[in-house]
């Protein structure tokens, strides 16, 4: 029998994110399983506000766009009485919330609150959002534990994409109920590694032998991108380092990567670029690096396992549920620019176990990372909690 999911989401592509990808990968193996999936976000200008795309029924609820679009607000206006008429007629199994600290993931609680429908939070981070702005930064927190304290009298279940963001929710006062991974669909990376949509080492003239360096993500100072310029300023001219995406600091870390320029070191910015070219990168680099203070399970080092690239990440989040320190990658215990220096040296130094650990972190990814065994894993639930509702 299908079941009918409701998944609520702050922002949705084509606004790109780890949370958006999440969402419509997880909607997208839901209806190859034979459900229903409705997504219901904020409305940006320039979108429509009701769409069917690939068989996934979107709503946009009309939203300020605060903090670069970091912090949509929902306004309680025409629009969001009308999409919320639209979606009691729905009859929902289960509605899934990412993330607790919107006003759309509250929204969302309530609205499955009052229709009695069975609801999950999934947690997506492992830190507080920073603004790197001392009053903001302590503002946030303020207002995240309190957006939390209501929404846990909402809804009482809660996950995390990883086991890393089940023990955040913790200090919220929370007791996860499980995991809900982030994963991949490695027959879209097959496809597309056998079929580069181009050739990043040729269009930037870098020599065969040189060694190539990637970090795609939001530019945020959390993510660590300085830590890794400066990291790769300290070693040879034969390596190259590409950044790959936008964000607040992607002019400012431009601007630096110009200044090395003339010390001969090479950090090329790429700006954003789609999944395609990510991959066509991905296909071309030795390392990835992803140096963050703060990370879910990001899916860019998933990405980068898929093309089999050699990872070095932090301990911050669940990447090291998937790599294991040493054996399949490096995972680092902070991300001073030394440190991740270091291991760049370290890894480069014994090619042999770089590639061993390339093949490791693959097999894992592929037997515990999929999107059918995630979905599987939520269908489960929406049955489990679907038969505690009948009992009530």
């Amino acid at each position: 029998m299908a079941d009918r999911f409701c998944i609520f989401s702050a922002q949705y592509l084509p606004h790109m994110g780890g949370v958006e990808r999440y969402t419509y990968y997880l909607a997208k193996e839901l209806i190859t399983k034979g459900h229903e999936v409705t997504v219901v976000t904020s409305l940006s200008e320039g979108q429509k506000e009701h769409e069917v795309s690939e068989q996934i029924e979107i709503y946009r609820m009309s939203s300020i766009n605060l903090m670069s679009g970091r912090l949509p607000v929902l306004k309680s206006d025409k629009n969001t009485s009308q999409i919320e008429k639209q979606l009691k007629s729905k009859g929902f199994d289960f509605v899934l919330i990412n993330t607790r600290f919107y006003l759309m993931s509250l929204y969302g609680a309530r609205f499955a609150y009052k229709n009695r429908i069975a609801a999950g939070v999934l947690e997506h981070g492992t830190s507080h959002l920073t603004f790197n702005n001392r009053i903001f930064d302590v503002a946030e927190k303020i207002y995240e534990h309190g957006i939390t304290a209501v929404l846990k009298h909402y809804c009482k279940d809660y996950y995390g994409v990883s086991k890393a963001c089940c023990e955040w929710s913790a200090h919220f006062g929370i007791k996860s109920k499980g995991v809900l991974y982030n994963a991949i669909d490695l027959n879209e990376v097959c496809e597309l590694m056998a079929n580069p949509v181009k050739s990043y080492r040729n269009d930037f003239h870098v020599k065969k032998d040189a060694v190539v360096i990637t970090f795609t993500g939001r530019m945020l100072i959390e993510k660590g991108i300085y830590e890794l310029m400066e990291a790769v300023s300290g070693l040879n001219s034969e390596i190259i380092l590409f950044m790959a995406g936008d964000g607040p600091e992607f002019e400012n870390m431009k601007k630096k990567a110009q200044a090395l320029k003339k010390e001969n070191i090479r950090i090329i910015p790429l700006g954003r670029i789609d999944f395609q070219h990510v991959m066509a990168l991905l296909k071309e680099t030795d390392i990835y690096c992803l140096p963050s203070v703060s990370e879910g399970f990001p899916t860019s080092v998933l990405e980068a396992v898929a093309a089999k690239c050699f990872v070095i990440t932090t301990y911050n989040g669940g990447a090291r549920e998937l790599i294991k320190d040493g054996v399949s990658g490096m995972i680092l215990k902070n991300n001073e620019a030394d440190r991740i220096r270091d291991a760049i040296k370290k890894a480069l130094n014994d090619p042999v176990w770089m590639e061993n650990a390339k093949e490791t972190a693959y097999e894992e990814l592929k037997h515990n990372f999929t999107w059918e065994s995630t979905a599987a894993r939520l269908i489960e639930l929406s049955g489990q909690k679907g038969n505690e509702k009948v009992g009530r």
